[in-house]
């Protein structure tokens, strides 16, 4: 019995080894993997391009609003929650609570007033209200240094809710058929809604 190890066969299985090179695998598909950020379905370049839109409350571009996503408002809201939390109120699960059922309510409103040609999703429309959220966050940081309980403050609720409302509005009424006709109504649930967040801010 002999052992020729220079006639022994290289394994199949141990012939295809990654060969590493300064910190790099040469055989491996790394290089070829999306970010990890647009494999959890978070888009940063959109959220930022929505961002910027509603910053905007001349000119809204729909466009940009057709693909919905809950990354962008759920920033928002711990946002919103954070500058609470800075002026001594912890709000953060009546803030998420609450932006859910305003979201339901928009949706049941939309769809009873559109009919059968209402064809707005539950989803899209929690994301339109989480971004339109954004006006409500920068009243919640700008409180912060405004004395409460004087005109000032409800002047500056009153501007950031119709900046809201108006961006809400509009994007529901261009992303979503059947509520044209009825912008008056829907325009009206989403004041309620945002003055709801902005009485949360005030008191």
């Amino acid at each position: 019995m002999s052992f020729d190890i220079g006639s022994a066969q290289p394994s199949p299985a141990f012939s295809a080894a990654p060969v590493f090179n300064g910190g790099t695998i040469s055989s491996g598909t790394f290089e070829d993997e999306p970010p990890l950020l647009e494999e959890l379905g978070i888009n940063t370049r959109q959220i930022w391009k929505k961002t910027v839109s509603i910053l905007n409350p001349i000119r809204v571009n729909p466009s940009l609003h057709e693909d919905a996503d809950l990354s962008g408002p759920f920033i928002f809201l711990m946002a919103f929650g954070l500058f609470q939390l800075l002026a001594g109120k912890f709000h953060f699960g009546i803030i998420l609570g609450w932006v859910t059922v305003a979201a339901l309510f928009v949706y049941v409103v939309f769809n009873m007033l559109a009919g059968r040609s209402g064809n707005l999703d539950l989803y899209r429309c929690l994301s339109l209200v989480g971004y339109c959220m954004l006006p409500m966050v920068i009243f919640s940081a700008i409180s912060l240094f405004v004395p409460h309980g004087g005109v000032v403050i409800f002047a500056m609720g009153a501007v950031f809710v119709l900046w809201s409302t108006r961006m809400c509005t509009q994007l529901l009424v261009e992303l979503a058929t059947g509520g044209e006709e009825h912008r008056g109504l829907i325009a009206y649930a989403c004041w309620l809604v945002y003055m709801l967040f902005s009485l949360l801010v005030i008191f």
